[in-house]
């Protein structure tokens, strides 16, 4: 009886992380804290944008402003505790930490899956239905498709951290990861999850598969509506129009399908570990980079803004 005792008996957890490794703690310590604030300032940039420029006042950059706060709240929620982990201070997380961190961190990747597939039909609207955009992509839908996003979002991510930690761990308290992470937290199980694995993969693919066949098929639309444009200058503003999106839908999905979608018996805890790296530190750091430096009426913005601050002064 006391051997199958749940984790909720537990003080914490241990996040091991990379301490098999110190010499690479110390430059991922480094390169955290850099791309750490690149992240905030980038995000931050294009929300503070959106609010004070009214030609970004559309749905395209309403969304854009949302999927930056995803990203913002997304990496807060995960770096600064890493960033205290590879310090060496302390290397632990209490199990109500433990619990937020994997409901916040699943909650707002499930988001951002369902957001940017939204996106994709708001770009198809753009491209393929030019003159009934206003009337389709109205403020009152936007808001309706922003708002299940997160609904649906953090719906499957309560389903998915319950069904986690009802799973009996046996006193383990060392996961070997820098985050609370569904695939680490079931490699310290010790009874048979087969059929909870077979679950979570489930919403994985509903999660992840859905928003993929809606970009596909609205991208698809896209690209027999600009092939069929007789102006190249037509053409290249409209690939210049999705050419960012399709940018990180490709980094976000690919990345996501690769770390969740795959056996459970394929995955390695090193190969997570690299992975989990890339899309919570990399990915949200380099997507507001992809929008404003490929986007014209980013950068206007952000000239104006600066000159309205330059001549305030």
């Amino acid at each position: 009886m006391m051997e199958q005792k749940n984790a909720s008996s537990f003080t914490g957890f241990i996040l091991l992380g990379f301490s098999d490794r110190p010499q690479l703690e110390l430059v991922l310590f480094v390169v955290l804290l850099i791309f750490y604030s690149f992240t905030l300032l980038g995000n931050m940039t294009i929300i503070a944008l959106y609010h004070l420029d009214p030609n970004l006042h559309t749905p395209m950059y309403f969304f854009l402003s949302n999927l930056s706060f995803l990203d913002l709240c997304y990496t807060t929620g995960i770096v600064p505790q890493f960033l205290v982990n590879l310090s060496g201070a302390d290397k632990s997380i209490s199990f109500g930490g433990c619990v937020a961190q994997l409901y916040s961190s699943l909650g707002l990747g499930c988001t951002e899956c369902v957001l940017l597939g939204v996106m994709a039909f708001d770009r198809y609207a753009a491209v393929c239905r030019p003159l009934q955009y206003t009337v389709i992509m109205h403020p009152c839908l936007c808001a309706l498709l922003a708002s299940a996003s997160w609904i649906f979002g953090f719906s499957n991510s309560l389903l998915q951290t319950v069904l986690t930690f009802l799973i009996p761990l046996c006193g383990k308290n060392k996961l070997d990861h820098f985050l609370c992470e569904i695939p680490a937290l079931i490699k310290l199980a010790c009874i048979d999850t087969s059929r909870t694995e077979a679950e979570m993969f489930f919403a994985s693919v509903i999660v992840l598969l859905i928003p993929v066949a809606l970009v596909t098929l609205s991208y698809g639309q896209i690209v027999s509506a600009i092939l069929r444009i007789k102006s190249s200058a037509g053409r290249r503003k409209a690939f210049g129009t999705c050419g960012s999106h399709l940018i990180v839908v490709s980094l976000f999905y690919g990345t996501a399908i690769y770390a969740y979608l795959q056996p459970s018996n394929n995955y390695s805890q090193d190969q997570g570990k690299f992975t989990s790296l890339f899309y919570t530190v990399f990915i949200p750091m380099i997507n507001p980079l992809i929008y404003t430096l490929r986007n014209k009426d980013v950068k206007g913005a952000m000239k104006k803004v600066f000159l309205k601050v330059y001549s305030f002064r």
